[in-house]
């Protein structure tokens, strides 16, 4: 009998560490530029990303030329010239959602979080904070963001020939469901 509780109690506990972290493989990243010219944007949909729903831990990953161009132009311009994507292949975010007490994973709900942490672009890696929200739905988790970064803090040359048409912050756009459990 106490073999059967004790049996009972790791597989209880194992479960809900399992339960602790949701993750995807197709998390969805855009960026935008707003200039006078020429309006930029770009969609990259196989972003990884895992959030353990317990301590907050959040992390993001993502190939840089896994983004894609309305114009194929703009897409080789910005790998090859721009975010040098050869030498600098991925993008990453290490961070804490640092009020995930407030969020009810176990309750339907959209909840407004604030994250920090470290996001590396380009080589080059800067200490953010940004709003988010945690949408809990029929036990799915997502999250959204939006927030802005400039180009000059993470060593992005914009050529003088076109600087008037690339914005000096561009806008971030993260969408994620976490539709797997680890």
């Amino acid at each position: 009998m106490k073999y059967m509780i004790s049996l009972l109690l790791v597989l209880v506990i194992s479960g809900n560490a399992i339960a602790q972290k949701v993750y995807t493989k197709n998390g969805t990243i855009t960026f935008f530029s707003k200039s006078p010219l020429e309006n930029i944007s770009a969609i990259n949909k196989q972003v990884m990303s895992v959030l353990n729903t317990e301590t907050g831990e959040l992390q993001f990953s993502l190939l840089v030329k896994g983004f894609h161009f309305e114009k194929a132009l703009m897409e080789e311009h910005f790998n090859e010239n721009y975010m040098e994507s050869d030498k600098f292949p991925k993008s990453t975010f290490k961070g804490m959602v640092s009020n995930i007490a407030s969020v009810d994973f176990k309750k339907d709900g959209e909840y407004v979080v604030s994250v920090s942490g470290d996001l590396t672009i380009h080589g080059v890696t800067q200490k953010v904070s940004v709003p988010g929200t945690i949408l809990v739905k029929n036990g799915n988790v997502s999250a959204v963001s939006t927030f802005k970064v400039k180009v000059a803090d993470y060593n992005i040359s914009i050529p003088k020939l076109v600087k008037d048409n690339i914005a000096e912050q561009i806008e971030i756009s993260v969408n994620c469901l976490f539709d797997q459990k680890m």
